[in-house]
């Protein structure tokens, strides 16, 4: 690959955008596709036709075989499968390509393959994907040579979703509906769209993929299931935003070069907290591009590193004792006139748009504190949230001294008056300027933090979807708007009736803003106080989904069913069950196959050494003190090994997936780190040459 890079002409390049669609398509076709993504509704059959062969002939030229519907089902990750352009060949024995408007809108898959909670049935097995016209198709290159996709979204024969793409879009339409009352009430005419916006920061893992493959963990689980803590880990603070070393950095230039041709506006790059830690950052999109671009960076990732002999860990935690990764789902709403709502303005306290948008914010945050800390739920996160490195199980709201002062004033005055400025930051040196800085700092503890035009919600996990949060963001927030747009389209003076019910919810839920230590022991206390909810993993999370709060708020705006959502419930048990499951398999195999065995190798050759020394006349106090500490943590390990195994053989007797769940949170969890726990301390006293895998010094140092 050359070093010259030419932004302007690499970026998009591999995408069938706006413009290309202009330039292939008869305007009048056009004008009905941009109709269609700006208003919705659907295409005519002979309009699709046209639109799926002008894709199919740029795709063609571009070196395109195959076609697929790219689709996002409730496995977190994407699913595709491929078709080939070629038809029956003609008379003469020629390839004849052909890619209709129904191949293009419609695609049909097996429901019953992908997680469903009980949605299909293994009898039951038809499901449809459908073409989001909102989403471009673009050409993925890989080792399977070109390949055109098409962005689809995924539902079982009878309507349900089956993905993380259809309840997306329902609660982007919610909150656009919901949000256009409230301008309405304003008197702002002009918009015709409020958009959710979302920008994904994504943390990753590299390491060496010949250590990678040493590491029977990482292949299975994605994570450290042994590891003793290396000399070093992050206390230098060193490694963030450090230099960045040159094969990674090799690597995120050809990830750079793969994300802009696909249309990704990869934005940050650079060192993260911890070693061997990386995190990339996108500009912010609208919400449902930018989950499908998220999905294009996962996936980037994985198979640009490959070709570095790296591999990506996606992983919440994938070592102990050092940072965890996260996804930060940084939230908005903008007009398509370009005003974002969430923006302040020079004087917060005169806008009252402006603090309406925030009052049902941060009621509908309260309202729905259990369910928001459900959208950011996965196994790996149990690991990483209230860690002291990401936000605590505990969902607060951070507004800043600027914003908190204005709702102080609210509150107390039901008016204010002032708000707190930034001043002037002096550097102190004659060279260099001073600057207005903001008015607020920033809070790394707070799970949902105000940061100038827009909400940081930082509990998601690396590895998960943002479809989750973002769907369940849109859809608080669009309650939250129905219900101030319907007492203030009732009131008979609107300006006094506004300005109430700022106060109101600003009044009654004023318990969910916290600006303090969100880390500290102090903050669990005072939420119990503020009856906040804490709750602490996945599965215990879960049942938020169902509940009649829930059920009334997503069938009110047709985000999901009540179905949908109790799926979703039992999907949530099932994936925990089975991911401990493999967790503890796989330990009790490494355990057994590989730490027990090499520890009792070296075992037999330090009492060799013993014998030996002891035939010499010598002292050897010091080894035979470490023989018997070594054989004490053999036998811890074994007997713990023992148990495990006995405990995942009991698991084999439970047939409820929410009971399956539970015993292995409160029974298999603690069971493994029994196990660890003396492993951990033989890889202290074992030679390293005798230790059977990488350890953490050789993952995390040697890239």
């Amino acid at each position: 690959m050359s070093d010259k890079i030419n932004l302007e002409t690499l970026y998009g390049e591999n995408v069938f955008t706006i413009s290309k669609m202009k330039e292939r398509l008869p305007k009048s076709v056009f004008r009905n596709v941009v109709n269609v993504m700006q208003n919705g509704g659907d295409l005519s059959p002979e309009d699709a036709d046209v639109v799926a062969k002008a894709m199919k002939d740029w795709a063609i030229e571009n070196g395109a075989t195959h076609y697929t519907h790219w689709f996002q089902p409730l496995t977190g990750i994407t699913a595709e499968k491929h078709d080939s352009f070629i038809t029956s060949p003609d008379e003469e024995g020629r390839a004849v390509t052909s890619f209709s408007g129904r191949d293009l809108i419609k695609g049909e898959t097996d429901g019953s393959s992908f997680p469903s909670g009980g949605l299909r049935s293994t009898f039951e097995a038809r499901g449809y994907t459908a073409w989001d016209v909102t989403s471009p198709a673009f050409l993925k290159e890989s080792g399977t040579g070109v390949t055109l996709c098409v962005p689809t979204s995924f539902l079982s024969y009878t309507g349900e979703a089956l993905d993380k793409k259809t309840p997306l879009m329902r609660s982007m339409e919610a909150v656009n509906k919901q949000a256009l009352r409230i301008l309405r009430l304003f008197g702002d005419t002009a918009a015709s769209r409020v958009i959710s916006s979302t920008g994904a920061e994504q943390e990753y893992f590299l390491v060496d993929k010949d250590k990678y493959l040493q590491r029977t963990d990482l292949i299975f689980t994605g994570r450290t299931l042994f590891g003793a803590p290396a000399p070093k880990g992050q206390e230098m603070d060193d490694h963030y935003f450090g230099v960045i070393r040159e094969r990674v950095g090799e690597f995120m230039k050809d990830l750079n070069v793969d994300l802009w041709k696909l249309g990704v506006p990869a934005k940050t790059q650079h060192n993260e907290v911890a070693p061997g830690q990386h995190e990339l950052a996108p500009i912010y999109e609208n919400s449902n591009l930018a989950t499908d671009h998220n999905q294009l960076i996962m996936e980037s990732m994985k198979r640009i590193a490959d070709h570095h002999r790296m591999r990506v860990l996606l992983h919440e935690k994938p070592f102990a004792g050092v940072n965890g990764s996260g996804k930060h789902n940084n939230w908005s709403l903008t007009t398509d006139t370009g005003e974002n709502l969430l923006d302040p303005g020079t004087s917060p306290e005169e806008n009252v748009r402006f603090l309406l948008v925030l009052s049902c914010i941060i009621k509908a945050v309260d309202e729905h504190a259990d369910l928001l800390r459900q959208s950011a739920s996965d196994v790996g996160n149990d690991l990483r949230l209230g860690a002291n490195e990401a936000p605590p199980a505990i969902v607060s709201i951070f507004l800043g001294k600027q914003l908190t002062d204005v709702v102080k004033q609210l509150i107390e005055t039901g008016k204010a008056n002032s708000h707190i400025e930034g001043g002037v930051l002096k550097t102190g040196v004659s060279t260099m300027p001073d600057f207005i800085k903001d008015a607020t700092d920033r809070n790394r503890t707070s799970p949902f933090a105000f940061t100038g035009n827009k909400f940081e919600f930082r509990m998601v996990g690396s590895s998960d979807s943002m479809a989750d949060s973002t769907t369940t963001i849109n859809a608080i927030v669009a309650e939250a708007f129905s219900d101030a747009a319907d007492e203030l389209g009732r009131a008979d003076d609107f300006e006094l009736a506004v300005h109430d019910l700022i106060k109101e919810n600003l009044s009654a839920h004023q318990r969910i803003i916290f600006e303090g230590n969100g880390y500290s022991a102090e903050w669990v206390e005072e939420a119990a106080k503020r009856g906040l909810p804490n709750i602490p993993s996945m599965i215990e999370a879960a049942p938020a989904l169902t509940t009649e709060k829930s059920v009334k708020l997503f069938e009110k705006f047709g985000i999901f069913t009540r179905t949908e959502l109790e799926s979703r419930e039992e999907i949530t048990y099932e994936t925990y069950a089975k991911k401990i499951n493999i967790e503890a398999l796989t330990m009790i195999d490494m355990a057994g196959k590989q730490v027990i065995p090499a520890c009792m190798k070296y075992e037999r050759d330090l009492a060799n050494t013993i014998i030996a020394v002891k035939s010499a006349g010598a002292t050897f106090s010091a080894e035979t003190e470490k023989l018997q500490k070594i054989a004490d943590d053999i036998d811890e390990a074994q007997n713990a090994l023992d148990r495990l195994r006995e405990l995942e053989k009991a698991a084999d007797g439970i047939r409820d997936e929410k009971e399956l769940a539970f015993y292995y949170k409160d029974t298999i969890l603690p069971a493994m780190t029994a196990l660890r726990k003396p492993c951990d301390l033989l890889e202290t006293m074992v030679d390293k040459k005798s230790w059977p895998f990488p350890t953490y010094e050789d993952l995390l140092f040697e890239l």
